[in-house]
């Protein structure tokens, strides 16, 4: 039996709809294996924390699917999935929906139509740029190019997200963005897919770690010039199905390795 979401605030959620952003997902079994193994992935890559973390993908212009409360993510499963709508009732599924986890994406799947998909990690090497003053992600390496000219940095902390102006001023901060990097707390990343929001995140993580590691032997970073860096943003910008083919290697391995992510 669906249940709601057990908090006051819900009442905050209360907004018009933009029509006609998000097309219908037509295969939601398949659909639901895909994020369990997104979840199940970016457990095993350290990229979640706790049970904290959110991914959430539009099924349409009213409703998401998202990670219910209290599950850890290596242990998640397609059918634990929620199917939610923007004021936090649980259309399909057994659970709640974590409070941060409603107020950030439900904000951001109401206000930006690029959102599709929209991932909020704490995973460490980003999260360190954003305990960092001023902590930018430097054009230095390749994966960091992949971002050019796509990240918006949120610079005050303000607390957990428990509320929708919370969520508004999130989603105003990302903007057109791909990526936001929220001061001392962690990184929100949005793709048109679920396999591009991934991809994404993943490389993110990848681009940080190298930043940190190269800023540890204190030389002198490497900085790639805006027009190359521009250049090679485009080139990946146009290996969407380089992200289909990393989300389905990555159900390869979990079909073979723990199948029960698909139940």
């Amino acid at each position: 039996m669906a249940r709601d979401v057990k908090f006051s605030q819900v009442a905050c959620l209360q907004a018009d709809v933009p029509k006609g952003k998000n097309p219908m997902i037509t295969d939601m079994a398949e659909t639901r294996r895909d994020m369990a193994a997104v979840f199940r992935w970016t457990s095993r890559m350290g990229l979640s924390e706790g049970i904290c973390n959110h991914i959430s993908l539009a099924v349409d212009d009213t409703k998401f699917l998202v990670n219910p409360q209290g599950l850890h993510w290596s242990e998640l499963r397609a059918g634990d999935l929620l199917v939610v709508d923007h004021d936090g009732i649980v259309l399909e599924g057994q659970g709640v929906v974590e409070p941060t986890a409603l107020f950030i994406h439900a904000r951001i799947h109401l206000g930006l139509p690029h959102a599709r998909c929209v991932l909020h990690t704490h995973m460490p090497y980003a999260t360190a740029i954003t305990s960092i003053e001023g902590g930018r992600v430097v054009m230095a390496n390749q994966n960091a190019l992949r971002f050019f000219n796509d990240i918006a940095y949120s610079d005050e902390y303000d607390g957990l997200a428990l509320d929708a102006a919370e969520g508004d001023r999130i989603c105003g901060e990302l903007g057109d963005k791909r990526v936001l990097f929220l001061a001392s707390h962690g990184v929100i990343v949005v793709g048109p897919s679920l396999a591009v929001g991934f991809d994404d995140l993943y490389y993110l993580e990848r681009a940080c770690q190298v930043q940190i590691i190269a800023q540890s032997t204190q030389m002198p970073l490497k900085i790639v010039d805006d027009q190359t860096a521009e250049k090679t943003r485009q080139q990946f910008r146009q290996s969407q199905l380089f992200a289909e083919d990393h989300l389905r290697a990555i159900r390869r391995i979990l079909d073979r390795e723990c199948p029960d992510y698909a139940t």
